[in-house]
């Protein structure tokens, strides 16, 4: 680990000097190997306030440490030197666990929900990580674990989530000044994965699921045919209030964010259906929980309702199955299927980059060869 200066024996193993570096040297492992090559592990040399050549080790490729890292250590000895500062102490040996016991600490001030970090601690990383020293979890740790987890079946997306914690405990572990190496989950290829939602209702399905909602709930049935008619998520529904509809102009208003606002034509029907349950006062909300309050979820009864028809009947793949969001993907397919620009959808669906967006482009008929048959036409015309 990087820390106070140690003088080296003369009877240590020789160092090789870093081609183009001053004062950087290492020494190469004969046993251990790093990505393919023997370890290496670097030290610096510089002289202190009073003129002495001082030795320190910095640490091995393999535990993080580069010549890179070994340079800036150096200057900042160097700086020290020269200016007669105090050189920091050398730092204890960190552990994942240690990081984590801070990391604890902060995630019920800092995020959403805590409870899936601390489950995937708790069940994928504690009994291998916690007692292991940074310096000591290479990437081909990491590498191990991935193929380990997905060995168990485990969806690429619970094996991402896994390693993206990896990576902020590394990066907290930086930030919080307990750790001065990489992150060794750099060099680790995270899973890719494809949740692009297939499966979209026909016209003739969506009217069998308003008609069946209706039964149970009208207020359901109202919010499916927003999202139906507008695309709008599920909690862009649950916190629409009636200022937030603009029955003169018929349009939807949806907070993208708190600087922007998109602005969805309502059709006739669903304005219809909005009448009848209003307006009432611009703040009050459209659509609320038994209490009174804003709807949290989608209840049990609206998948009941889906599992009656047995539209997910057998399907293990999610992207196949019928959810809430099903309906906005729904609404999409539909403008897309007409022949609408992939740039209109965006704007409709509020997506932030177009390649969210181009999922939905194979449905789009291919109008390029009408397009250039009435280019010609035009051109044709002009001739005679």
């Amino acid at each position: 680990m990087t820390g106070s200066a140690e003088r080296v024996k003369s009877t240590s193993p020789t160092k090789t000097r870093a081609k183009g570096s001053i004062g950087i040297y290492y020494i190469e492992s004969r046993n251990k190997r790093h990505h393919g090559k023997p370890d290496k592990c670097y030290y610096i040399a510089y002289r202190d306030a009073t003129k002495k050549l001082k030795w320190e080790k910095i640490g091995w490729g393999s535990e993080g440490y580069s010549r890179e890292m070994a340079a800036n250590i150096r200057a900042e000895r160097v700086r020290a030197s020269r200016h007669g500062e105090v050189l920091p102490k050398k730092r204890k040996t960190v552990t994942l666990g240690q990081v984590w016991k801070k990391y604890d600490e902060w995630l019920d001030t800092s995020k959403k929900k805590p409870v899936d970090d601390r489950s995937r601690w708790r069940m994928h990383l504690e009994k291998k990580f916690a007692g292991v020293p940074l310096a000591r979890i290479t990437p081909m740790d990491l590498e191990n674990l991935k193929t380990q987890l997905l060995k168990q079946e485990k969806a690429p997306a619970t094996v991402k989530h896994i390693l993206v914690l990896v990576r902020q405990l590394f990066n907290k572990a930086i930030a919080w000044e307990m750790w001065a190496g990489d992150n060794p989950i750099k060099r680790v290829k995270l899973p890719q994965l494809n949740n692009r939602r297939e499966r979209f209702l026909t016209h003739e399905e969506a009217h069998l699921l308003l008609k069946e909602l209706e039964k149970t709930s009208v207020q359901w049935r109202d919010i499916a045919l927003v999202s139906l008619s507008c695309g709008l998520r599920a909690g862009e529904i649950f916190q629409l209030r009636w200022g937030h509809v603009d029955f003169n102009n018929d349009l939807v208003l949806v907070a993208d964010s708190k600087s922007t606002i998109r602005k969805v034509p309502m059709t006739s029907m669903l304005k219809e259906a909005l009448l009848e349950r209003g307006p009432s006062e611009p703040g009050e909300l459209i659509f609320k929980d038994q209490s009174g309050g804003m709807i949290k979820k989608v209840p049990n009864s609206f998948f009941s309702t889906i599992n009656r028809f047995g539209w997910n009947e057998g399907i293990e793949d999610r992207r196949q199955k019928v959810t809430f969001h099903t309906l906005r993907h729904t609404y999409a397919s539909w403008l897309a299927i007409q022949g609408t620009s992939i740039l209109t959808i965006k704007e409709l669906m509020g997506h932030k980059t177009l390649a969210m967006t181009e999922r939905y482009s194979h449905l789009i008929p291919d109008v390029k060869q009408s397009a250039v048959q009435k280019m010609e036409e035009a051109f044709l015309r002009a001739d005679r």
